[in-house]
């Protein structure tokens, strides 16, 4: 026989983040927990609202299958003695519940054992979800947990009620911990709005009904596919384009039980605001949903948002449809308040010039003995100048660059940027330009703070790029100066992102820049910077160097590059100044190799250099040898297939030194064939041959190939 179980966590309002990672967990746990309890059934869903937590599993079984198991026991000279059980059989026989006289003997590869059968009767479903059910509930993580009244139970919010049926049959659970306990019932709770009376459920296939008459759609999936469809449907009507990322979208599933999209509209007069404001408010603070005018460039140092934003906006409620016109009044009046309050904070920071601002960053402590934030902008001015001494880029991008990172961080004493953080970088650049700084400047101010984290856009300008690296590079050294580094999950100045973002922009803007020697110099200069911290130059710099390494690693395979191929070009085989040295020759290696392997023809280069690499491991020659010139003898070759292995690294020799990886990768294929017929062809030699000389010139010969191969990567790391 089977049934649908179902079971229902009633709660007070639960944060929308929790509502939503609840959902998994309270999955994996049930799927595991049914699976052990060897407990059959067909679909399983868990889904929820903001006040309750549903798992519902379709045709479970009542009772478990009686489970059989075969239990091996004592050696059969141990257990019996003269034919009859000693004291061995009986120990084993009592342990397993069974009579001695049931034991068998059986014959194993160590001889002949006792064995016991060994059946367990299974039990209802119904008794193990008793068991089951409070420990789903004591399992789940999340966030700020918390405990209420006098009771010890801890979990996002208070537990209210509790609903478990099987069929139509009462589970009853009971939770003591909680102040008041519960204990189960077969009462559900509909939308507040629709009365508190609880509502009975008779049989679990009932419970969406009985909800959905009490107001609530209990299904995420329905409510998200509902509020989606009205958001489209109402931006469409009024010819706007919804601004909703999937976080706010997330987020607004989770805040309601009986969604509805109402229309509201922003005053005439906030439309004077920058548009990121009235967006950051709306969104952030708000979860409401701006609509955008269609076919407007995006520019981030806009000034006024009438042009690119719509005067109406959307919200998603949770109210009776009878009340839609309140509610939107209501919250066109609170977003009004919040607008009147930017608009206020702007007009404040209007009055007050920027390099004004810069100065008032000497009140402000950046951290514990790294001084103020004008200290770190000054710094950062500093890695700035450094980083366009190397860049050589056109004089209009290094003096707006310079200019970009003398003010970088103004407004992080603005009235807006402290009611709004989320701002920082975009406020700069457009209280600059209001304030007559040229276009490229203001924007590099915004763009110093790009990637903000994986997967956002990268600075689009030289100088901003310039100003983003000197932040990232004045963060790192800084902070690493202090004494402090990434542990385990523990980042708390984002350091890791930091270089992150140091490599991508480097690879996105293909700038050949040497970080090691650049460490190295700012290195240098922190150690004097801090005398306190007793900063050791080279110590500072290895250490950066190994972050940034594990970041190469770590961002090539984000890319979705294979392990193998990662750690051939960047793993800790490959020195710090050929991976530091130029950061894009490790972006150039990566995908010349998966090229190769795209289209076939890694494989059969893998295997000679390997081959050539482990035999090259019994000489002495040095891998710095990319030249056969001086330790390859022509005059000692015996064989055709020497002369063509010569002929292979001479050909290679030009490419290696150059770094023509193209042409070297290339170059390689196509010397396949020769180095085949070195080892394996009709006339292969030896190369462990009993004269030395020989065997020298051999080994040497190998070690040249596989030093010229390890130009393009540690070939003995790939996997065929």
């Amino acid at each position: 026989m089977t049934s649908t179980f179902l079971l229902e966590i009633g709660t007070e309002e639960l944060p929308a983040d929790f509502a939503r990672l609840a959902l998994s967990q309270l999955e994996d746990l049930v799927l595991r927990d049914l699976k052990d309890s060897r407990l059959d059934h067909s679909s399983l869903v868990v889904t929820g609202t903001p006040r309750r937590l549903v798992v519902q599993v379709e045709s479970l079984q009542e009772r478990q299958a009686d489970l059989t198991e075969e239990r091996k026991g004592p050696p059969l000279a141990q257990a019996f003695k003269d034919g009859q059980p000693g004291p061995a059989a009986v120990g084993f026989a009592k342990r397993c519940g069974v009579d001695p006289t049931a034991l068998e003997v059986r014959e194993t590869p160590k001889g002949p054992c006792v064995f016991a059968t060994v059946m367990t009767p299974g039990q209802t479903s119904r008794s193990l979800l008793q068991e089951l059910i409070p420990r789903w509930i004591s399992a789940l993580q999340g966030r700020r947990f918390m405990r209420w009244g006098s009771g010890t139970q801890r979990f996002s919010r208070p537990i209210r009620w509790l609903l478990a049926l099987q069929g139509s049959d009462l589970i009853p659970v009971d939770l003591p911990d909680g102040d008041p306990a519960i204990r189960s019932d077969r009462f559900t709770r509909g939308h507040r709005l629709y009365g508190g009376t609880p509502l009975n459920v008779a049989d679990a296939d009932q419970y969406s009904s009985v909800l959905k008459s009490a107001g609530v759609v209990v299904d995420r999936h329905q409510r998200a596919t509902a509020i989606r469809a009205a958001i489209d449907s109402e931006a469409a009507a009024i010819q706007g384009i919804p601004n909703c990322p999937e976080s706010l979208f997330e987020e607004l599933v989770d805040l309601v039980e009986d969604p509805q999209v109402l229309r509201g509209r922003i005053a005439d007069r906030f439309l004077q605001l920058p548009p990121e404001v009235i967006s950051t408010v709306m969104q952030a603070h708000q979860r409401y949903v701006p609509l955008d005018v269609p076919s407007v460039e995006p520019d981030p140092l806009r000034l006024r948002a009438d042009a690119v934003l719509r005067p109406e906006f959307l919200l998603v409620g949770n109210g009776l449809s009878t009340s839609a016109d309140q509610i939107t009044r209501g919250n066109e009046r609170v977003l009004g308040a919040r607008l009147a309050d930017a608009e206020f904070f702007l007009a404040v920071d209007r009055r007050q010039p920027s390099e004004e601002r810069r100065e008032a960053l000497a009140r402000v402590t950046f951290a514990e003995g790294l001084g103020s934030l004008r200290d770190r902008s000054e710094r950062i001015e500093r890695l700035a100048e450094q980083l366009l001494i190397t860049l050589n880029l056109p004089e209009e991008s290094a003096a707006a660059a310079l200019r970009a990172a003398h003010l970088c961080k103004h407004d992080l004493v603005s009235q807006m940027v402290g009611e709004f953080p989320e701002l920082q970088g975009l406020m700069g650049g457009k209280y600059l330009l209001e304030e007559g700084e040229s276009r490229a400047v203001s924007l590099a101010v915004v763009e110093h703070y790009l990637p903000r984290g994986a997967g956002d856009a990268l600075p689009g300008t030289d100088a901003g790029a310039v100003v983003a690296l000197a932040e990232r590079l004045e963060l790192l050294l800084s902070i690493y100066a202090k004494g402090e580094r990434p542990s385990g999950s523990s980042d708390p100045y984002a350091l890791r992102r930091a270089g992150n973002g140091v490599l991508l922009i480097l690879w996105e803007r293909g700038w050949r820049l040497d970080l090691l020697a650049l460490l190295q110099q700012a290195a240098a200069s922190w150690s004097e910077l801090f005398p306190a911290f007793d900063v050791n130059p080279d110590a500072l710099r290895k250490d950066l160097s190994l972050l940034l390494r594990q970041r190469i690693v770590s961002q090539l395979e984000e890319d979705g590059h294979s392990p193998d191929l990662v750690q051939a070009v960047a793993g800790a085989a490959v020195a710090d100044q050929r991976l530091l040295g130029d950061p894009i020759d490790v972006q150039d290696r990566i995908k010349r190799l998966q090229a190769l392997r795209d289209d076939g023809r890694l494989t059969a280069v893998q295997a000679v250099v390997q081959r050539a690499s482990r035999l090259a491991e019994k000489g002495d020659l040095g891998d710095d040898q990319l030249a056969a010139e001086g330790v390859v003898d022509s005059a000692l070759f015996e064989s055709p297939s020497e002369q063509g292995m010569a002929d292979v690294v001479q050909r290679l020799q030009p490419l290696a030194v150059s770094r023509s990886y193209a042409a070297l990768a290339d170059a390689l294929v196509q010397a396949t064939p020769a180095l085949e017929a070195f080892f394996d062809g009709d006339q292969s030699v030896m190369v462990m041959a009993e004269d030395v000389a020989l065997r020298r010139n051999r080994l040497n010969l190998l070690a040249v190939l596989r030093n010229q191969a390890s130009v393009l990567a540690q070939f003995e790391l790939i996997q065929a």
